[in-house]
């Protein structure tokens, strides 16, 4: 598996629990914007969505809605580079506008509630109630990483072997 694939894309499972959710234009509306610099704010959503739910579904929680609140838990449309808040950080307030975004989609368990209000944990003070809200928090950090550092280590990687020739 290479940093581009979607192996969603071939899981029915897991598309079947997101169904209701992915084609809908406030998610799809995600795909425009640009995400730790190399990616959409779709697909790294997709990405916490679906690594979340395969960790959850081998370890025996709660998969649909870890998957589902992975999947909604950056479901906001602004640039955090430029946009400040009064009430504080990014970080602080951009979980509470994603909740607020997915409560228009969807009816939303405690569960998932703890997940994307929570899914800033380490930048935030307040911790995951959930050891499924642990999951996501843990692979957003995990996804960002890898969304923002792979392509980079590509680029190096092509360049040391044109050098080295």
């Amino acid at each position: 598996m290479t940093f581009y694939d979607k192996p969603w894309e071939q899981d029915e499972e897991y598309l079947e629990l997101i169904s209701d959710l992915i084609d809908r234009p406030e998610v799809q509306k995600l795909d425009e914007i640009v995400h730790h610099h190399h990616t959409t704010r779709l697909i790294h959503s997709l990405n916490v969505s679906y690594n979340s739910y395969r960790i959850a579904k081998k370890f025996g929680m709660k998969s649909r809605e870890v998957a589902r609140a992975g999947l909604l838990h950056d479901l906001f449309y602004y640039d955090w580079r430029d946009t400040k808040f009064e009430e504080g950080s990014h970080a602080y307030v951009h979980p509470r506008i994603a909740y607020e975004n997915a409560l228009k989609l969807t009816e939303l368990s405690e569960l998932e509630k703890d997940i994307i209000i929570k899914h800033m944990w380490g930048a935030t003070i307040a911790p995951p109630k959930y050891k499924e809200s642990f999951v996501v928090t843990m692979v957003d950090k995990y996804c960002a990483i890898k969304e923002s550092s792979t392509p980079v280590a590509y680029k190096w990687r092509a360049f040391r072997n044109r050098s080295a020739h």
